[in-house]
C-alpha cells in the first residue's frame, strides 16, 4: 500500500467562479474538505469543510455562488469555522476528479484548498494505480508530486502530515510549555519526556514544524 501526495492547480475554466464583488481575497486562508457525499440522482453534493478566514466574507461569497444551494457556518474561533454546504454537481469538478473516480484508490481527507488556487490531495492505493491517477489528470491541470511512498499519515488535519514520533514530540513540547511566549521549558525537558537525546528531540521538532508550515501554506 502506497500513498501519493500531489498538489494540483486548475486552469481558470475549471475553478469555482465567485463574483468579483464578493471574492474573499485576503480574507480566505485555506479550506480543508473533511467529508462529502455525492447524490447523483439529485445532481448535488453535501460536504463539510474546516475553513480559515473571515466568516462574513466567506458567507457573502457562498451566497453569491449560483451552484451553492444552501450552507451553514459554525464558528470555532475568530477566524476558523466549519462550513456545511449543499451545492450542484459541477461538470468542471467532474473533469479533474475523473482521474480518481473509477480507480481502485482512496482519496484521503482532508483535501486542502489554498488561497492561490492550489489543491493538495493524498491518494492511497497500489503503485500502478497511483501512476495512472497522475497520468489521467486532464490537460491544463498542473500536477506536482510532493511525495510517493508508504502511507504514514495520521488521521486528521494538519497533524496528519506528521509521523507518530513527530506528533509525540510536538504534543510533548506543547504540553510542557515549549511553545509558550515566553518559553516555559527547555529542549532538554522535551528530550526527557521523549526519552531521547536533545539532538534527536530538536530534529523531530524541526521536521514536524516544517511539515506543519508546508501544510499551512498548501505546499
Amino acid at each position: 500500500m502506497k500513498s501519493l501526495d500531489v498538489t494540483l492547480r486548475l486552469p481558470e475554466e475549471l475553478q469555482l467562479s465567485v463574483p468579483e464583488r464578493v471574492a474573499p481575497g485576503d480574507d480566505f486562508e485555506r479550506e480543508e474538505l473533511l467529508s462529502w457525499q455525492v447524490h447523483e440522482t439529485e445532481s448535488v453534493v453535501d460536504f463539510l469543510s474546516l475553513v480559515v478566514g473571515d466568516v462574513e466574507s466567506i458567507r457573502a461569497a457562498l451566497a453569491a455562488v449560483e451552484s451553492v444551494r444552501s450552507f451553514d457556518l459554525a464558528p470555532v474561533t475568530d477566524d476558523t469555522f466549519y462550513a456545511y454546504v449543499t451545492m450542484d454537481l459541477r461538470h468542471e469538478d467532474e473533469v479533474w476528479l475523473s482521474a480518481v473516480d473509477g480507480r481502485r484508490v482512496v482519496l484521503v481527507p482532508p483535501v486542502v484548498f489554498g488561497p492561490d488556487g492550489a489543491i493538495a490531495l493524498t491518494v492511497l492505493g497500489d503503485p500502478e494505480e497511483l501512476r495512472r491517477v497522475v497520468a489521467d489528470f486532464p490537460d491544463g491541470v498542473s500536477v506536482e508530486i510532493d511525495r510517493l511512498g508508504e502511507h504514514r499519515h495520521l488521521a486528521g488535519s494538519l497533524a496528519g502530515r506528521l509521523t507518530m514520533r513527530q506528533f509525540e514530540a510536538v504534543e510533548a513540547a506543547r504540553d510542557l510549555g515549549y511553545y509558550e511566549v515566553p518559553r516555559e521549558t527547555e529542549l532538554a525537558d522535551v528530550a526527557d519526556a521523549l526519552d531521547c537525546t536533545e539532538s534527536t528531540a530538536s530534529a523531530l521538532l524541526r521536521k514536524a514544524e516544517g511539515a506543519l508550515v508546508d501544510a499551512a501554506l498548501v505546499r
